[in-house]
Formats: C-alpha cells, sequence, structure tokens
C-alpha cells in the first residue's frame, strides 16, 4: 500500500493546525507587514499574508522570500522600521522619491548580510548615517542623497571592499574624509569604487593626501560645494583614471596644483573654480580629452597665455574669468573646432581681437568683459554670435558697436528649451488631470528633475542636446521592457551648482496612466543608474514627485500590543506535535520498500525544445551541439583564472580546447541566472542555421544545472571597435579597414539574401564586428535579431530596439523592422571607420558632422573632411584611394527615408568596386597574412563587451555601472 499521499495530507493538516496555534504568519511576510506598518499609506495591492504568492507591488521574491523592495514614488510617509532586518534575503532596497519618508534609519539595516544596493534617494532622512551600513560586505551601490543627513562620514563605510557606486551629495553631512587610521578603515580602502559623489554638504578640514592613490579605481571625483581648506591634494595625479573632478565652489582650498596634474590624461570635466588656488596657472599640456574646464577665480600668479589653450581640441567651455592672465589671445583658440563657450572676462588680455573667419560653428558666447583690448579685427570676420568686450579700451563712449553691450550680438530672448508637441491635426483637449504628450496624446505623465553634474558642453541653444537625450531615453526603457509613448524635457538651466537642470516627463505608451508596477521598474531604473544617458552628459541625479495613484494608496493597519503567552503556548504545543509527526515519517519511510528516485531536471527556459542536456534528446539545430556543464568545465580547466578572457555584466567568457584541439569561447551568465533568455534562444536560433565565413560561428551553447552559456568559435583579435580606438592593438591602416568594411558587407548581406528565412541583425555596429587572425571580419551578437518572411520583403512591426547613434530613424519612428534598418546602420558604421569616432560622441552625431562637412566643403580635398577623418587616415600624404565613393556610399546608407538607401547586396557591389582601386585583394588570401601588428599591447578578447541578453522584461537589473 503506497501511503504517501496519506502522510502528505496528515503533514498538511497538523502543520497547518501548527500554523493556527501559533497565530502567525511566519517568516518573510510578517517582517513586510511590520515594515509596513511603519507607513502612514501602502500600496493599494498590498493585502493578503503573503506578499510573494500574492504578487504585491513593487516586491520580488524568490520562493518565499522577498529579494527585492522598489516602491519610488509611492508617496510613502512614515519612518523606517528597525523590522527591516528580519528582511534576510532581500538584496535591493529602493525607497527613493518618497519625501514623507523621514526619521533617522535603523542601525538594524547592518543585519541585510545579502543587500547589493541600498538607494534611497530624495528622502527626508536624517540624523547621522548608521556605521552598521559597514557590515553589509556584499553591497555595491550605496545611494543616500537628496536627504537632510547630518554627522560625520562613517569611517566603517571603508570595509564596504565590493562597492563602487557612492552618493551621499546634497545632506548635511560635516567633518572630514575619514581615512585608515591603523585600526579603524577609511575611504582610502574603497579601491574598487568609481564613483564618489560627496558635494552639496558641510564636509571641512583638508582633503587628505592619502584618500587618492594610485591603487584607486576612481572615475568620478565630486567634492564642490562644500567648505574643504588646505593644500591641493598632491596625489591626486595619482588617480589616472579619473574623468571628472570637482572641487569648485569650496573657497578655501588653497596651494598650487601639483606638477603631475596632467598625468590625469583622461580627465574630460574639470572644475576648481572659486578658491584660493596658488601658484602657477595649471599646465594642462597632454590632457587631450578635456572638453569642459572652469578654474575661474581663484589666486593664480599672474602670467601670460598659456600655450596648452590651443592644443586641446576637444574642449567646448573654457571658463577662466579673473585670473590675471594677460596677453593675445591666439586666433587658433577660436577654431578648436568643437568650441561652444568662452568665458574670460577680468583678464589682462591685450593687443587685437582676431575671431578670423575659421571659427568653431558651435561657438556661442565669447565673454572677454573688462580686458585690455584695443582693436577688434572685424574684417575677415564673419562671427554674429555672442560677443561682449565691454570694459575694453576699445569700446569708447563712441563705440556704440553691439559687442559693446553686455547682451551681446545674439537672440538674448530666445525662450528655454521645451520638447515640440507634434500633431497632425488640431491637439486634443486633455482631461484636467491628463497632459498633452509630444505625440499629442493625453496621459499622465511620470514628473521629476533630472540634473547632470558635469555636462560637457555648455551651449543650451543647441537643440541637438535634448533632442539626443528625449531619443536616447526612450529608446532604452524600451529596451528595458518600458514601452513609452514620448519623452519631454523643459527648461533646461544652469542652476546655482552648475548642474545642467531640466524637467522630465516621461509618458506612458498604449495607455492613459502608468500602473504601479510601472511605477516601480521606471522609479528603479533611474534611482538605480540602470538608465545611462549617452556620454558627454555626466554623471545625473533624479528626483522624481509622486505619481497621480499616490491618492490610491490605502492607509497601513498599525499593529496592537498583544499578550505573547497565548503565541508562545501555541508555537510550543505546535512544535511538539510537528516533532512527532516528523519522527513517525521517518520511520515509516525506513520501513518501506526502497525504490529508485528520479532526479528531477532542473527547469530551463527553452522547455519546448525538450533539451535535457543529453544528445539523444536534443533537437536538429543545424550543426550546434548541446555541452553538458561538466564537459564545459573540463575544457576550461574548472573555469579557471589562466582562462578568464573577458568579462562584462552578464558574467565572463572563457578560453576552452575542444578534445579535437579547437580553441572556442564560453560565454558564461552568471551562475543560476535565467535573465535574457529570449536573446539566448534567439542567439542559437539563429546562429545554429546561417554558415559564412563573414559571420561569427556558434559552435554550441549549455542549458544544465541551472547554466547559460554560448560556445562560439575563438576570434583571437577582437572587434573593430577595439582595433579603431587602439585598445586591441590592431592597426588598421586604409587598406585593412576597406578589407575589414567589405568583409562585414558581406556578412550581412548573407543574412538579407541567403539566409532562411532572411534575418534582420538589428544591433549592426563595430563592437560586433569581430576581427580572426587574418583581419577577416565576422559578424557577430544576435540576440536581437529577427527574422523577416519566407521572401524577405515587406516589414515586421515590433518594439524598437539597437543602440542609439546607429539606429534607424525611420524603424524608430515606425516601428517598422526592414532590411534597410541594417543597412542605415552599416552606413554609420563605415562612417566610424573612417572617423574612429563613436557615432555619438560629446553631444556630436558623426552622421550630421559628415553631411554638413560635405556640403560645406571648400575644396574636394580629403572630401572636406579634414577634420573628422581619423588622424591616422588623415597622415597619408594623399586622399586614401577611393576615399570619395566610399563617402557617397555611406551617405546614401544613411538616406532618411529606407527606400533610397541601397540593398545591401548592392553596398557589397560597390564596395567591391572601389577596393579595386585601392589595390587590394578581396578574397581571404589577400590578407596581410598574420602580420598584425599589436604595439605593445596585449590583443583584447571580442567576446568581453555586454551580452545582449543581459536584461529581459521583467527580469531585475544588474546594479553594474558603466562609467557614463
Amino acid at each position: 500500500m503506497d501511503l504517501s499521499p496519506w502522510l502528505v495530507l496528515l503533514l498538511s493538516v497538523l502543520v497547518k493546525a501548527f500554523v493556527i496555534s501559533g497565530d502567525t504568519n511566519g517568516g518573510v511576510d510578517t517582517g513586510l507587514t511590520a515594515l509596513a506598518a511603519s507607513w502612514d499609506t501602502r500600496p493599494s495591492n498590498w493585502v493578503g499574508i503573503n506578499p510573494c504568492e500574492d504578487n504585491w507591488t513593487g516586491i520580488i521574491c524568490n520562493g518565499d522570500r522577498v529579494t527585492s523592495i522598489r516602491l519610488s514614488s509611492f508617496g510613502l510617509t512614515g519612518t523606517l522600521s528597525g523590522d527591516i532586518q528580519s528582511l534576510s534575503e532581500l538584496q535591493y532596497l529602493d525607497l527613493s522619491y518618497n519625501n514623507g519618508l523621514h526619521g533617522s534609519l535603523p542601525s538594524s539595516i547592518g543585519a541585510l548580510s545579502n543587500l547589493l544596493s541600498l538607494i534611497l534617494v530624495g528622502c527626508s532622512f536624517s540624523g547621522e548615517i548608521p556605521k552598521e551600513i559597514g557590515h553589509l560586505a556584499n553591497l555595491k551601490f550605496l545611494s543616500l542623497n537628496s536627504n537632510k543627513f547630518s554627522g560625520p562620514i562613517p569611517a566603517s563605510l571603508g570595509s564596504l571592499s565590493n562597492l563602487y557606486w557612492l552618493d551621499l551629495a546634497d545632506n548635511m553631512l560635516t567633518g572630514g574624509l575619514p581615512i585608515f587610521d591603523g585600526t579603524n578603515p577609511g575611504l582610502d580602502n574603497l579601491t574598487k569604487t568609481l564613483h564618489f559623489h560627496f558635494g552639496g554638504n558641510q564636509l571641512s578640514g583638508t582633503i587628505p593626501f592619502q584618500i587618492l592613490n594610485s591603487n584607486m579605481s576612481l572615475i568620478h571625483l565630486l567634492l564642490e560645494n562644500n567648505n574643504f581648506s588646505g593644500s591641493f591634494p598632491p596625489t591626486l595625479g595619482l588617480v589616472t583614471g579619473l574623468e571628472v573632478l570637482r572641487l569648485d565652489n569650496n573657497h578655501l582650498l588653497t596651494g598650487p596644483i601639483p606638477a603631475n596634474f596632467n598625468n590625469l590624461t583622461q580627465l574630460e570635466e574639470l572644475h576648481l573654480a572659486n578658491n584660493k588656488l596658488t601658484g602657477p596657472l595649471p599646465n594642462l599640456t597632454g590632457m587631450n580629452s578635456l572638453n569642459f574646464v572652469d578654474m575661474s577665480n581663484n589666486s593664480f600668479n599672474a602670467s601670460d597665455v598659456p600655450a596648452w589653450l590651443t592644443t586641446s581640441k576637444s574642449l567646448t567651455s573654457l571658463y577662466l574669468e579673473n585670473l590675471n592672465i594677460s596677453g593675445q589671445l591666439p586666433q587658433a583658440l577660436f577654431h578648436i573646432p568643437v568650441l561652444q563657450t568662452l568665458k574670460l572676462r577680468g583678464n589682462h588680455f591685450n593687443g587685437t581681437l582676431n575671431i578670423g573667419s575659421d571659427f568653431s560653428s558651435q561657438l556661442d558666447l565669447i565673454d572677454l568683459q573688462d580686458n585690455q583690448i584695443e582693436v577688434y579685427a572685424v574684417e575677415g570676420s564673419q562671427y554674429k554670435k555672442k560677443l561682449i568686450l565691454v570694459g575694453n579700451p576699445i569700446c569708447t563712449p563712441e563705440n556704440n558697436q553691439p559687442y559693446c553691450t553686455t547682451t551681446g550680438q545674439a537672440d538674448q530672448d530666445m525662450p528655454p528649451y521645451t520638447t515640440a508637441k507634434n500633431c497632425s491635426s488640431l491637439p486634443p483637449t486633455c482631461p484636467s488631470d491628463q497632459t498633452l504628450s509630444p505625440n499629442c496624446i493625453c496621459a499622465v505623465p511620470y514628473k521629476g528633475t533630472i540634473s547632470f553634474r558635469s555636462p560637457s558642453f555648455s551651449d543650451l541653444s543647441n537643440i541637438s542636446h535634448f533632442t539626443v537625450l528625449e531619443q536616447q531615453m526612450r529608446s532604452v526603457f524600451s529596451e528595458n521592457g518600458i514601452l513609452l509613448d514620448s519623452v519631454s524635457i523643459n527648461d533646461p538651466f544652469f542652476n546655482t551648482n552648475n548642474n545642467l537642470q531640466m524637467s522630465l516627463e516621461l509618458f506612458p505608451s498604449g495607455k492613459a496612466q502608468f500602473s504601479q508596477q510601472d511605477i516601480s521598474e521606471v522609479g528603479f531604473m533611474l534611482s538605480n543608474q540602470s538608465y545611462k544617458p549617452p556620454r558627454g552628459y555626466g554623471p545625473y541625479f533624479f528626483i522624481g514627485q509622486d505619481y497621480s495613484f499616490a491618492n490610491e494608496l490605502v492607509p497601513s493597519s498599525k499593529p496592537k500590543r498583544t499578550d505573547r503567552t497565548p503565541l508562545i503556548s501555541g508555537v510550543t504545543v505546535g512544535g511538539a506535535i510537528l516533532v512527532a509527526v516528523v519522527v513517525a515519517f521517518v520511520i515509516i519511510i525506513v520501513r518501506r520498500k526502497r525504490r529508485p528516485v528520479q532526479t528531477e531536471e532542473r527547469s530551463q527556459p527553452f522547455d519546448s525544445w525538450h533539451i535535457k542536456s543529453t544528445s539523444s534528446s536534443v533537437p536538429q539545430l543545424h550543426g550546434a551541439r548541446v555541452f553538458t556543464f561538466v564537459e564545459l568545465k573540463k575544457i576550461t580547466s574548472n573555469f579557471s583564472e589562466a582562462n578568464d578572457i573577458g568579462n562584462g555584466s552578464y558574467g565572463k567568457v572563457y578560453r576552452g580546447t575542444l578534445p579535437g584541439g579547437q580553441l572556442v569561447a564560453v560565454k558564461r551568465s552568471q551562475q543560476g541566472s535565467m535573465q535574457g533568455s529570449l536573446e539566448f534562444r534567439t542567439e542559437i536560433e539563429l546562429l545554429s542555421r546561417v554558415h559564412h565565413k563573414n559571420v561569427v560561428t556558434l559552435v554550441g551553447f549549455c542549458v544544465d544545472q541551472g547554466e547559460q552559456m554560448l560556445v562560439y568559435e575563438y576570434v583571437p583579435n577582437g572587434t573593430l571597435r577595439d582595433s579603431l580606438t587602439g585598445k586591441s592593438g590592431v592597426r588598421l591602416d586604409w587598406r585593412r579597414r576597406l578589407r575589414v568594411v567589405l568583409g562585414a558587407a558581406k556578412g550581412v548581406a548573407y543574412l538579407h539574401e541567403h539566409a532562411d528565412p532572411p534575418i534582420v541583425h538589428r544591433d549592426i555596429k563595430s563592437s560586433n564586428v569581430l576581427l580572426d587572425d587574418r583581419l577577416n571580419a565576422k559578424v557577430s551578437d544576435f540576440g536581437l535579431s529577427k527574422p523577416l518572411g519566407v521572401d524577405g520583403r515587406g516589414n515586421v512591426t515590433t518594439q524598437v530596439k539597437g543602440t542609439m547613434g546607429y539606429l534607424d530613424p525611420e524603424y524608430y519612428m515606425t516601428q517598422h523592422l526592414t532590411q534597410k534598418s541594417d543597412v542605415y546602420s552599416f552606413g554609420v558604421l563605415m562612417l566610424e571607420v573612417l572617423t574612429a569616432r563613436k557615432p555619438l560622441e560629446h553631444g556630436r552625431y558623426v552622421v550630421r558632422e559628415v553631411k554638413k562637412a560635405v556640403a560645406d566643403r571648400a575644396s574636394k580635398d580629403l572630401c572636406g573632411l579634414q577634420e573628422l577623418l581619423d588622424p591616422v587616415l588623415a597622415a597619408s600624404p594623399s586622399a586614401p584611394a577611393g576615399l570619395e565613393q566610399y563617402v557617397d556610399l555611406a551617405l546614401q546608407c544613411v538616406e532618411e527615408a529606407g527606400n533610397d538607401r541601397p540593398s545591401m547586396s548592392d553596398v557589397v557591389g560597390e564596395i567591391e568596386r572601389f577596393v579595386k582601386m585601392a589595390g587590394v585583394g578581396t578574397g581571404a588570401d589577400s590578407a596581410s597574412g598574420s602580420l598584425v601588428s599589436y604595439g605593445s599591447r596585449s590583443p583584447r578578447h571580442p567576446y568581453s563587451g555586454d551580452s545582449p541578453f543581459e536584461h529581459s522584461a521583467g527580469a531585475l537589473p544588474s546594479v553594474r555601472v558603466e562609467p557614463h
């Protein structure tokens, strides 16, 4: 007789009796209920006793354990209860943008040993930051900015060895920066941390030199608007990876800038204004990445015009006010190609001001008020924007030229930027609680203020800064499963902290209002920095407003204090019963006849494939092999560090050697993770049936033991992007570039015209083109690809995905995906190969820049691209062969309308034609053999970038943050 059903029934009844007798729901739900009881309101669907089974809004669980609380902009009021400690499996806590949350943080928060992210941005928490936060050994992301915290920065934060984001800005913190004193840790122990954001506090004392050392990984050091004093930190030049430095508005910071300061060759933003710095004006020679420099209002020694002033070709904004600089301004300064703003008032510049005719087309303001300029060389100058020369000898009472007024020549009354409404007809009248979106749809937007702490630009009259941001934000949110109708930006301005601040509105797609779950996800993307703006906008923070469903929240029920004696008695009795049942159960099991037990298969994301990690049950996938976990563990020597050849937020990539000797690259997602299953499956399904020398080969995959791995052919020479930037060490001259472009074109043409059914790649870009040992191009990364109909004609209406800068604008606007969308992306790639610049960089779009340069060219030399061409190519004594034809073809590919673009087979034919003009063979044997120059670098492996299947819709985003 099989006793199992009876035993299960008996256990079920007795366990329920135990729970009832104990009068408790136990575990997770009790802790969360107690937490909610400390708030005056809670989300409307927080009903029932089990938040995991009942799908409480903002709660993510693993089984019956709460792992994530995401409730930003929910209008919560109250305090944070010490009962938070009972949520022992909690990994993410985000209560941002709830201004009604106040009081001190409980010290018990230090008991959350699994916590990865603690995010409390824009609340009203006060008191000291608990030192117990230093016990959170796994913490990676700590953001407590924009609260009312006071007291010192806890030295215990120096124990957070895994921390990479630390933001304590905009509070009322006092004291100095804690450092290791031999016993207690300090911030100098945080060698892995990329971001120190401490601006807008009341911190004081000297900046300790120990906090800045060569072991630090810092890219952002923000100490502005504090009360630091003493000398400039002499060790700052050791932090060579620094990209943004803000020490402005400390007022008492003094001493000279150390000579090693120009070791910071990666520095892009430098803010030193409004201090008492002394000594010579800093020498910025060699700091060629600088685009924003503000050293105004210091006490540097009087000096002549520094030589470095004209050498930095990436400068957009130069602020050198009241610094005792003298001499005549060199004309070359105005010719820096991306220059937007010059603020040089209050110096001793003299002689003749000669702007010339070849000044930067972006130059919007030249402020030279209160200098010694005697002559303005108007002849030959076409400059018609803002020029201010008030207070110079040239501006005599008789001189009534516009530049002798404080308003200058330009339209000072131009209204602030506001996203335009694109209504094809008379716009509708919206209900009082709704707003008209840019696409003329009535809806309730999610509103807030976004502030960029160090943008690379200063010209707010250039609307492309904001249109690019709107488009990129909509695209990034869509890629993460949050569909937006549109994004609206209003009234951007530089606030008193020199942050670029603007109002932001996000409109829902296909409905009038976001749901509570939508806001949970939208708020988390912004507070957790999962949303990353385009490069050049710098670090940001967002302060969201309560969303309109705040009035739908329900009052929290406050737990009553009751006599605990019945509870204790019930637990005791119930426990005794349960123990007796367990003993009986064990006895029965021992007496029963042994039966073979089959191990339950671990659930896989591809159940419809019936993959069980054995070759006998694997479907025919056109050559893709199914590996077991044990096999891949063996060929990678147990995933050893010696075989670690790259990593990204998805996990790591390992070199492996198959038994036959074939080298492979094994891309292993984070252990146990099944994020991005759709993209993972897409890549397997598509790559397993495409076979071409210019498409990377998928050797196989593994979905065994909770693992998710792809196995590719090993491609040794990295990505095209790494070669263009010099990171891989592979040197690409013009002929090699032509061969690479031709190979990539053949790979894409194969997908369009010979795959069955035809495939649109949807993410053509330089980092998805790999180079083998003979520099043959191989198209890779098919996680976003889409098959078309059997004839390859027509289009597919689909959610917009891809990479900003390469994204087809027609696809973006219509959501209709065609093969011509890949053609557009390929055209951008061609221009990138020509310029070695990212498609979107410092607010400049390479397509627009090349079109303008070609249209405006005064001569046919280098097609008018002298300023845009990669210096490696421009250094050639003559124009690269076939250059003009190459540029013409690239511009055809990036035509606005898809119908005006060539097909990829036409592109291949054209490239083959002018490749021959350059004297380059088109076959595999025409490569430069294995003579690949690496210089002094080791080749960087191509699989070290982010996985295309890192974030799937509904998955909890990784908290990994890139430098920008």
